[in-house]
């Protein structure tokens, strides 16, 4: 696997409005800002800190023999503003019952207000009742998180926008679109067509193709029941010739992408570049991928990249900054939508290149 490493463009970003030594700074409100971790993704959490120039709280998180798990806060957070950084990722319902956990840990322990920081949201698929007599898990989630006690949420794009309004508390949606799109432009791409996995993930794709000021392709995808694997059975659009950026939330057996590269292949695509902000890769997805022919996979660190999950075309870029200034934002009760407008965008999605993969 070839690897790279530019931690150091990530992590000596300064945050616009941001004073020197935020470890001491204080909401008149809420507090001092306290930033903690599950078991999730620690790694992620600790270079949110490290972006923000404060040390990741101390707590532990574990469980004991009998698989109950427990939770105890080795510092003092009353009236404090305390941030939880806990992906859903695998083992998916351990990681949420640990946040669970955490949140009501915090609120028994006086915290001024809780944020559930939540770079991926797992359970997204199940946003609505699509066949009879079927649960709509996003929202039992939702509502576990605010019973739970925290008071707002903090996510990366959402697998439906509609899950937003499944929480009754602020929930702020950061996007990866603009990372996305800053990467493409220092790969230097020419002849570039965004495509749409299927018609949903037509508006992200639209999204991009706008940043990038290229025409767009859609695929038009089949699912059968609850199967994981779906197949294309036509295209939208001319991408004969072009270069091929596939973009999508998740990537997780690998079916759709893969599909969706054998589609573009098919119609001519010179080359084929996947983009996905979070990558679950289960069961045997990253050998698939590694043999797909897809010539670059784009992910973030929203969820832990490790071990046999690093293949060779596979690329990593860090949402520490971006989740750095949101809390940043938030805590200093600042606009979130301003991270996405004109230089502080620039700032912020530039200072999120690269973690491993290839260079170019």
């Amino acid at each position: 696997m070839r690897t790279t490493t530019n931690r150091s463009a990530k992590l000596d970003m300064t945050i616009p409005g941001k004073a020197e030594g935020m470890s001491g700074e204080q909401n008149p409100v809420f507090g001092q800002l306290k930033v903690f971790s599950g078991n999730a993704n620690p790694s992620l959490a600790a270079e949110v800190c490290k972006h923000l120039g404060i040390p990741l709280g101390k707590a532990n998180v574990f469980k004991f023999s009998n698989d109950n798990t427990f939770v105890q806060f080795l510092e003092n957070i009353r009236q404090m503003d305390v941030f939880l950084i806990q992906p859903m990722s695998t083992p998916v319902n351990d990681n949420l019952m640990e946040l669970w956990i955490m949140i009501d840990a915090a609120r028994r322990a006086s915290a001024g207000r809780i944020t559930a920081v939540i770079p991926y949201y797992a359970y997204g698929r199940t946003d609505k009742k699509d066949q009879p007599r079927v649960p709509i898990t996003g929202r039992l989630v939702a509502d576990f998180i605010s019973v739970a006690g925290a008071d707002r949420v903090l996510a990366i794009d959402l697998h439906a926008g509609q899950i937003q309004g499944f929480f009754n508390i602020p929930m702020d949606e950061l996007p990866a679109i603009p990372l996305f799109a800053r990467r493409v432009k220092e790969m230097n791409l020419t002849d570039i067509v965004v495509t749409a996995t299927d018609m949903g993930s037509a508006k992200r794709a639209r999204e991009l193709a706008d940043l990038l000021h290229t025409p767009i392709a859609i695929i038009d995808k089949q699912r059968v029941d609850n199967d994981d694997n779906a197949k294309a059975v036509n295209l939208v659009g001319n991408v004969e010739g072009k270069e091929a950026v596939i973009i999508e939330d998740e990537i997780g057996t690998g079916g759709t992408v893969i599909e969706a590269a054998k589609t573009l292949r098919e119609h001519g695509a010179k080359k084929i570049y996947c983009f996905a902000t979070h990558a679950v890769l289960c069961a045997d997805a990253p050998e698939r991928l590694s043999n797909s022919g897809i010539d670059r996979i784009v992910v973030t660190n929203s969820l832990p990249v490790e071990g046999p999950k690093l293949i060779d075309n596979i690329e990593v870029l860090s949402v520490a900054p971006l989740i750095g200034d949101a809390i940043h934002r938030i805590h200093n009760s600042l606009s979130i939508g301003a991270m996405f407008q004109g230089a502080a965008m620039d700032e912020i999605y530039g200072a999120s290149r690269g973690l491993g993969g290839p260079s170019n």
